[in-house]
């Protein structure tokens, strides 16, 4: 992916002369991924495929000195943290993280806490003291599960913290950084899994791929860490970078190469776009999507949807059946008493127009009137009860904000999927940045057969580049409701984008 403007990752840690990990994996990593590295070396490295026969310290001064020289002139929307030696570097890096945050508040930092190469050889050692120090700075940390361990033991004795806690909170106890998250990475051979484990104070994701068992495994660590900075540079949530980052590293592990006898380095190979390298995601062991094994969602019978509008009361929706849309969602924000009459109503009208009908949240009621279509938001997932509508033989519709939550809802198989929000939107409060129409493009291409449904601030002049991405229907709220003439705009957003059956 190349832009005009690239944003700039740091890359602290160690140089491998094998090339294959520390600072020179992260630098392939961050210009395939389309952003710009710069290195704060702590280690320069006589290694190679097998071995690892030296390990030469770079001071804390020259540590201190690269970074005050970047920031004069290169400033970081991220911070990658490879090998640190001693707790003079720790010092160091911590003292460059403070100044650049003091300029650049929003930095994020990101600590892969490695000590010892792939080969076994020991590389560096930090004290608890120091562990903690680099831990209040970082904002998500990637240990594996034996890191886990040695990190949470440090954290105890540096905080005095109960060790009966478990090892995931006591080490995010001792992370400052903006809403910190720890990803524990880990495979399973035997399981043929490798599932990596997002936590934060709030919330848990799982990502979970089939494992791949590979000879050339050098380098998986950077470059997972280095991806994840790449993709928060470039703006994407956390769940959505580390989403990113799995299916990068599997793509790297599928096509990785021998560069000399022993274990070689992954392959670089773009931008993820195959749906095969993507991890499953939920959220944590009891995700409603992840357990699913109901009936299929019945289908839209239909492959273009055209304009979709999405209408907040049934007098919004009695104005625009007359007009001829293929479908129209019935989104009421503050039901009232008479909410059930109301859906009743609404199903009939749309029936006498044979317009698809979805739904917005009350999927008990959708079943009850014999709706279209039901459209539920990540969170209603939880709570639904998705058998219920499948046998129903209702449509199903979701909202995603990301590559995370696409990746949750797709094993659905849903009927179709909401990419959001495309552009800055009033409507409601959202969740994640504006997606823009790269990402859009993107989400597209990767759901390959699933209909798909753009949404949020799409008006008139936006609707031809959004449909140039591919989508299959796109949603509008106040492109109509905010309109002076409202049927005057429909009948604008219809002609620009017709519905074909």
């Amino acid at each position: 992916m190349v832009t005009k403007h690239r944003p700039a990752v740091w890359c602290i840690g160690g140089s491998d002369s094998g090339g294959g990990a520390g600072v020179q994996a992260d630098l392939l990593t961050l210009y395939d991924l389309g952003v710009h590295g710069c290195t704060i070396v702590t280690a320069v490295t006589a290694q190679n495929s097998l071995r690892v026969n030296t390990v030469d310290t770079v001071s804390s001064e020259t540590i201190v000195d690269q970074g005050q020289t970047l920031l004069a002139d290169i400033a970081p929307q991220a911070i990658k943290i490879g090998l640190l030696c001693d707790d003079e570097q720790v010092d160091a890096v911590v003292a460059v993280i403070q100044q650049v945050r003091r300029q650049h508040a929003s930095v994020k930092v990101i600590w892969d806490p490695v000590q010892v190469a792939s080969t076994g050889d020991a590389l560096g050692w930090i004290s608890p003291r120091g562990i903690v120090s680099l831990l209040s700075v970082v904002d998500v940390c990637t240990p594996n599960h034996g890191e886990l361990a040695a990190l949470a033991d440090a954290v105890s004795v540096v905080l005095t913290l109960n060790s009966s806690q478990h090892a995931e909170q006591r080490v995010l106890a001792a992370m400052h950084g903006h809403a910190p998250a720890l990803l524990v990475t880990g495979g399973n051979q035997q399981a043929h899994c490798a599932s990596d484990k997002l936590v934060r104070a709030d919330d848990c994701w799982v990502f979970s791929s089939s494992y791949l068992d590979v000879a050339h495994t050098h380098g998986t660590g950077c470059t997972l860490a280095s991806a994840i900075g790449a993709s928060m540079a470039l703006g994407y949530q956390i769940q959505d970078a580390v989403c990113i980052a799995k299916a990068y590293v599997n793509a790297g592990l599928e096509e990785g190469y021998a560069a000399g006898r022993g274990s070689g380095p992954l392959a670089r190979t773009g931008w993820p776009a195959h749906e095969e390298y993507f991890p499953m995601a939920s959220f944590g062991d009891e995700d409603n999507c992840s357990h699913y094994t109901g009936p299929a969602f019945a289908p839209l019978a239909c492959e273009q949807l055209g304009i979709y509008p999405v209408v907040d009361s049934l007098s919004w929706l009695e104005r625009l059946l007359p007009l001829g849309f293929a479908i129209i969602q019935l989104r009421i924000k503050t039901p009232g008493a008479d909410l059930a009459t109301q859906i009743q109503r609404a199903v009939a009208l749309a029936s006498s127009y044979k317009t698809r009908l979805f739904i917005n949240d009350y999927w008990q009621l959708a079943i009850e009137y014999g709706a279209y279509g039901v459209h539920l938001g990540q969170e209603d997932l939880a709570t639904a009860d998705l058998t219920a509508i499948a046998q129903a033989g209702l449509r199903l519709g979701v909202s995603t904000h990301g590559y995370a939550e696409i990746q949750r809802v797709r094993r659905l198989n849903p009927s179709y999927i909401a990419l959001g929000h495309i552009f800055a939107t009033q409507t409601k409060v959202m969740p994640s940045n504006p997606q823009g129409l790269s990402n859009l493009a993107k989400y597209v291409a990767l759901l390959g057969g699933i209909p798909t449904v753009a949404i949020g601030g799409i008006n008139q002049a936006r609707i031809q580049p959004v449909a140039n991405t591919g989508v299959s229907g796109i949603a509008v709220v106040t492109a109509i409701s905010a309109a002076g003439e409202p049927l005057g705009a429909a009948r604008a957003l219809q002609e620009a984008h017709p519905y074909v059956d």
